[in-house]
């Protein structure tokens, strides 16, 4: 008997934790304070990264990898997680009811999905606008914003057969080093790369401490301010 009550506890707890995960909730409501950001993402590559899967894109390079230049990958399972935001999880990417603030490798495929901590944004900026009263930042990390992104990037950049990176699995990109040089994956210049990743802006002090990503005070030493009225 104690052992069924046991095993109801803990596949209750499993169902509870499922229950209460941060979900994606689409780049709309990120820009709608961090305006700055999202126009510059909207110039990135990362932006158009669907199009890339319709029929007609990138010919040559489809070929030299040995897939159909004509077909439309952007229904292809194998395809579309590294083309979108979240797909597979919940409120993510779906192919049969394609969002279109989920479209593209988003402000969520980085940070995480934003349902939890999006709100501590709103409330922590408010505390900072009356009271010049500063977050901790973990608090972000505990509602499932992420600071260090490089296994997020890996899992789509570095994701092919005969990859160094240890969570390599299928489906594998056919686009490797070995295809093309051009494919070859470095974090740190990757990051740094203006036409991949959003511009980065100042930032008001509205959180404080740790964690924080290791290219962060470089990126906030040359940054421009925001637009105005935007907080961190």
């Amino acid at each position: 008997m104690n052992s069924r009550l046991l095993l109801t506890a803990a596949l209750l707890l499993t169902a509870a934790a499922v229950v209460a995960a941060p979900a994606y909730e689409g780049r709309r409501k990120c820009g709608s304070c961090h305006r700055s950001e999202l126009e510059s993402w909207e110039k990135t590559v990362h932006a158009t990264a669907m199009d890339s899967l319709a029929p007609g894109a990138r010919v040559e390079a489809r070929k030299k990898a040995k897939l159909d230049p004509d077909k439309d990958y952007r229904q292809d399972i194998d395809c579309v997680g590294c083309h979108s935001t979240g797909f597979g999880k919940e409120g993510g990417y779906d192919p049969k009811d394609p969002g279109k603030y989920l479209l593209g490798v988003g402000c969520e495929s980085c940070h995480g999905p934003g349902s939890e901590y999006r709100l501590l944004h709103r409330k922590a900026g408010q505390a900072f606008e009356k009271k010049k009263q500063a977050t901790p930042r973990q608090q972000l990390a505990d509602a499932g914003q992420e600071f260090h992104f490089e296994e997020r990037c890996a899992a789509c950049h570095l994701n092919y057969k005969g990859s160094t990176w240890a969570g390599a699995k299928k489906p594998y990109t056919p686009f490797t080093p070995a295809l093309d040089r051009k494919y070859s994956y470095e974090f740190g210049k990757a990051v740094r790369n203006d036409k991949a990743m959003h511009e980065h802006f100042r930032l008001e002090k509205v959180f404080t401490g740790p964690p924080l990503p290791s290219f962060h005070q470089e990126f906030q030493e040359r940054a421009r301010p925001p637009a105005r009225g935007e907080e961190e």
